[in-house]
């Protein structure tokens, strides 16, 4: 009895095992597969894994060839990416005749053969342009002059100088009002000498108001001498009595006449 219920278990078992799903094995590599910061197998060991792909081969057959070589063959050695030495002399015998045929193209047209741009080759020389000064050549400039031509062309230039004598200063047409470059010049006493008398109540303070109404004291003379001035003085434009209103000053007029 013991013995059938034994067989009855196991093969229910094997049942249960046959109906359960399988799981794919993940193999070697997939996840982290034992410690990672274990050292590296030993040499000689074998690893299992999946085979590597070769990498497809590099065909030598379309080489791209140079303007004007000959094509290579396919049995051609020359590696991909390279050139003959053919093919070379061949780009360089181009250059050479089509540099030779520009050369001759410029001496045709311009009829002066171009420079031979060569450090071994001197410096041009320029020759016949206006616009270059040769006054700091001594040997260029003592061809042209000498002390004698010096001396005359001094002697030449002094003769044409003239001097022009001052004249009277020319009278307006008209009545434009009083000149006061003439009253400077009519005037000698100093700018605050006191010739005419002022009288009034704080002279000074309607002086400096009335004198702000002017732009220039040049204008406040020319108001002063309008209003009656230098002997009277209606604006109080001239407190201290000199003739000369809101700080006007003659001496340019009469520097300007001495000199």
């Amino acid at each position: 009895m013991r013995a059938f219920a034994s067989y009855a278990a196991a093969g229910s078992l094997l049942v249960m095992a046959a109906c359960s799903p399988q799981v794919p094995d993940s193999a070697a590599g997939v996840g982290i597969d034992g410690d990672p910061f274990a050292p590296p197998p030993a040499a000689g060991t074998t690893i299992n894994g999946d085979p590597l792909v070769p990498p497809a081969r590099v065909s030598t057959e379309s080489v791209p060839s140079p303007s004007g070589a000959a094509p290579r063959s396919s049995g051609s050695n020359t590696t991909a990416g390279t050139f003959s030495t053919a093919a070379v002399s061949s780009s360089d015998a181009d250059i050479a005749r089509q540099t030779e045929a520009a050369l001759a193209a410029s001496r045709s047209t311009s009829g002066t053969a171009p420079l031979d741009a060569s450090p071994a080759n001197p410096a041009p020389q320029m020759s016949g342009n206006a616009g270059i000064s040769d006054e700091n050549d001594f040997e260029a400039v003592a061809s042209r002059q000498s002390i004698e031509s010096d001396a005359e062309r001094l002697q030449r230039q002094r003769s044409q100088y003239q001097q022009v004598q001052p004249t009277a200063v020319p009278e307006r047409a008209g009545d434009s009002g009083p000149n006061i470059v003439k009253y400077a010049l009519s005037t000698s006493n100093p700018k605050g000498v006191r010739l005419y008398t002022r009288a009034g109540i704080n002279l000074k303070a309607r002086s400096a108001r009335n004198c702000a109404e002017f732009a220039s004291p040049d204008q406040a003379q020319v108001a002063f001498l309008e209003s009656g001035g230098p002997e009277r003085d209606r604006k109080a434009l001239d407190p201290d009595g000199d003739g000369f209103a809101c700080g006007w000053d003659p001496a340019p007029y009469r520097l300007a006449v001495q000199n």
